[in-house]
């Protein structure tokens, strides 16, 4: 067996057996306690695999092992492959505890395939739909290519469409006439409003329809705001909120 000190073997982090090559010899090093006559930190290194001292074809037996130990030709460490490097300014952090690293399982397009578990089709897709009071349908300047489209028209044609293709959830965004708009937002749950006529169109017309809103203040606010502002710029969370619960209620 040979004996080595435990900075001539660099691994310090491994349990068990460590397979290493040294020219033509084949050892193992393991961690064991301190053994008598040797340093407190020691690795045994064994010339054969096996726990019984197997001779292997180079004639090394264990006994020979210790006599080269004897005689000062202990095996130098194996080499150990330098850590890649982290990108400068990467924080120095402990291991995470995780038993698995599933990373492996998403590293190419073949693997991926292999092992998702979330398929996404148009099923799964809301279709966000901005609506206004008018009979046409204007482009929104900001938005090239997406409507404001005429609740009673253009919103039902839409929806058709969405659904010739599979999409069967839709989410609606209202412009509101300033006129309507007040500081409190009472627009917002007016059951007569332009969100609850636009729902219950639409409802009529295709009853299994999914239908999200907008539970806010802003199209309805004339400061432009979610919430209600108080003179001096703080937003009132708790009014806002009781207005937030009405407007639920009438949609």
């Amino acid at each position: 067996m040979l004996l080595v000190t435990a900075p001539s073997v660099k691994g310090k982090n491994y349990d068990g057996l460590k397979p290493a090559v040294h020219g033509n010899l084949r050892f193992n090093a393991a961690k064991k306690p301190s053994i008598e006559g040797c340093p407190k930190r020691v690795f045994i290194v064994r010339a054969s695999e096996k726990k019984d001292g197997a001779v292997k074809k180079l004639g090394l037996s264990d006994a020979e092992c210790e006599a080269a130990v004897a005689a000062g030709n202990v095996p130098e460490a194996p080499p150990v492959r330098p850590k890649p490097a982290a990108p400068a300014g990467t924080p120095v952090v402990p291991s995470l505890p995780l038993s698995r690293r599933p990373r492996r399982n998403r590293k190419s397009p073949a693997f991926r395939a292999s092992f998702q578990e979330t398929s996404i089709s148009p099923a799964n897709f809301v279709y966000p739909l901005f609506i206004h009071e008018g009979e046409e349908d204007t482009p929104i300047g900001a938005m090239p290519g997406c409507y404001r489209l005429g609740w009673r028209h253009g919103l039902v044609e839409e929806v058709a469409k969405a659904r010739d293709v599979g999409v069967n959830s839709i989410v609606l965004f209202p412009k509101v006439p300033d006129a309507l708009k007040t500081s409190t937002g009472d627009e917002a749950y007016n059951d007569n409003g332009l969100v609850p006529r636009a729902i219950r169109l639409l409802k009529d017309k295709y009853p299994d329809l999914v239908i999200y809103t907008d539970v806010a203040l802003d199209p309805y606010s004339s400061d432009g705001h979610d919430g209600i502002v108080r003179e001096d710029g703080v937003i009132m969370n708790d009014e806002t909120v009781f207005q937030l619960c009405k407007q639920a209620v009438s949609q």
